[in-house]
């Protein structure tokens, strides 16, 4: 069951299912359901891949009164088709942790926007944090002690994440 009993549609390079997601997608049909949302929520990595995968035609084919959440890599966005967007009225607001350039000027018109969340770049903190992450360093280190590579959250160089 999914949190708050929403339909979650999710994307990624393969399509293939995944746990608590209704509809998966393959990289490359973000336009095909975009339309769909009540909120986007980005957790890209930074790749040549993914860069701007987010930009003011995304953002067009948005729901006016969709949210944008941003707690992946900032390069994902187009920062200033963004900003475009949550002035003009093509999106609802945002809610972002990371940014294309951070720290995040003083004077960027991000900070003053009523529509807009900014967190300081700990959106991966929770109180299970350091459980999770210690959990994840022991079973790498006893696939490492017993001659085999990590085998969780493996980053590949061939994806760069």
């Amino acid at each position: 069951k999914t949190a708050f009993g929403m339909r979650v549609i999710g994307m990624r390079r393969s399509g293939a299912p995944a746990p608590y997601v209704d509809e998966m997608y393959a990289s490359g049909s973000l336009l095909e359901w975009l339309p769909e949302c009540d909120y986007v929520v980005s957790v890209l990595p930074a790749t040549e891949e993914t860069k701007h995968v987010f930009g003011a035609r995304e953002f067009s084919a948005m729901k006016r009164t969709a949210f944008f959440i941003n707690v992946g890599r900032g390069s994902a966005v187009d920062t200033e088709a963004l900003v475009a967007a949550l002035r003009d009225g093509a999106i609802a607001g945002a809610g972002l942790d990371v940014f294309e350039e951070e720290p995040l000027p003083p004077e960027h018109p991000l900070w003053e926007m009523e529509n807009v969340i900014i967190t300081p770049h700990s959106a991966g903190s929770t109180e299970y944090y350091t459980q999770r992450a210690l959990a994840i360093f022991l079973e790498n280190l006893k696939d490492v002690l017993a001659g085999a590579p990590p085998s969780v959250n493996r980053v590949t160089m061939q994806t760069r994440y």
